[in-house]
């Protein structure tokens, strides 16, 4: 059974009024809603209703209410102005494209020293049911909008590990949001039983942290990697920089593999400042065991400074670009 995070189920608004002029219109806006038979509960100063009731209290607020003192919130979730509302109807088709799973995964190259593929990183790109492209910066405004975050995450990470059963013969980087996870055990049980089901060997998989610079909870995020550790799989940490009270609680987190932010990569081989912040983060990833990996890669001259110093994997559009089909000739395996 999934949780309501989770799957794409019927969204709940919390409707928050206040000042008196609005509080004297509840019953009304009870009565004009239950006349039209449409399902609400009043706690208080609160109503609770589905989406469409929602639509309907939106107009009627409009009109006869005092909009700036009224708010709302979606499945226990942060209050937000009611002015937030009308975008949140308008990003509906993006529970369309979750619960149809209208996406597939494109491979890039992650490369050795030597330019082997050594694995792919799993990019999910989506579509319309027409075959249209939804971008990248479309889909998650649009998910955040709708509560749909953890949704999104969940079937991104499932088409992931399809993906993977085809290039058994080298690693899959697979992204995910931790704040997307409440329970390891409940929510990550789905991606588990998918890799048993079709036989991939938990040393295939790297389960990558997303936006690792903006990780608050710290303990909950050593909760899942640990979960993952335990089911034999391995961990990355994402877009890591010279900031992160990071580089000091690394050796805490034991990634496996840590990613050098790609806005320390470009231009490295000709910038002090970065060359700085490139060789604190390789002392810091060699002396807790970590694989050392520069993303963001473009220019040869980049490659070439950071090969010298150390650095074991990369990846970038100097290697290859994001394809539907994974790319290369040499590869390193798993």
């Amino acid at each position: 059974m999934e949780c309501n995070n989770c799957s794409v189920a019927e969204l709940r608004f919390d409707i928050k009024l206040e000042g008196e002029a609005n509080l004297s219109l509840m019953d009304k806006v009870v009565s004009h809603l239950e006349r039209r038979d449409m399902e609400i509960t009043r706690k208080e100063n609160r109503l609770l209703m589905k989406e469409r009731g929602a639509q309907e209290f939106l107009d009627f607020c409009l009109h006869l209410m005092e909009p700036a003192q009224v708010q709302f919130r979606l499945d226990k979730g942060e209050w937000q102005e009611l002015s937030e509302m009308e975008q949140v109807f308008k990003t509906e088709w993006i529970d369309e494209v979750i619960r149809k799973e209208l996406l597939v995964c494109h491979y890039q190259p992650i490369v050795t020293a030597n330019e082997e593929i050594f694995a792919y990183e799993m990019l999910a790109r989506f579509h319309n049911e027409d075959g249209s492209v939804i971008y990248p910066n479309e889909i998650f405004p649009a998910a955040k909008s709708r509560s749909r975050l953890y949704a999104l995450d969940r079937v991104c990470r499932m088409a992931a590990v399809r993906h993977s059963a085809a290039i058994k013969d080298v690693k899959a980087f697979i992204n995910f949001i931790p704040t997307s996870i409440y329970s390891p055990e409940f929510c990550l049980r789905s991606t588990i039983n998918l890799a048993n089901e079709l036989g991939i060997d938990p040393r295939q998989l790297v389960f990558e942290v997303v936006e690792t610079e903006k990780v608050d909870d710290i303990d909950h995020l050593r909760d899942i990697l640990a979960f993952y550790k335990k089911k034999g799989f391995q961990y990355a940490l994402d877009d890591v920089g010279e900031g992160y009270s990071t580089i000091e609680m690394l050796a805490d987190l034991e990634p496996h593999y840590m990613k050098l932010d790609m806005q320390y990569v470009e231009g490295v081989a000709e910038d002090a400042e970065k060359q700085k912040t490139a060789l604190r983060f390789l002392k810091k990833a060699l002396e807790i065991g970590s694989v050392p990996l520069a993303e963001g890669i473009e220019m040869k001259e980049d490659f070439e400074w950071l090969k010298q110093q150390g650095y074991e994997l990369f990846q970038g559009y100097y290697f290859g670009k994001p394809s539907k089909e994974p790319q290369g000739i040499a590869t390193v395996p798993v």
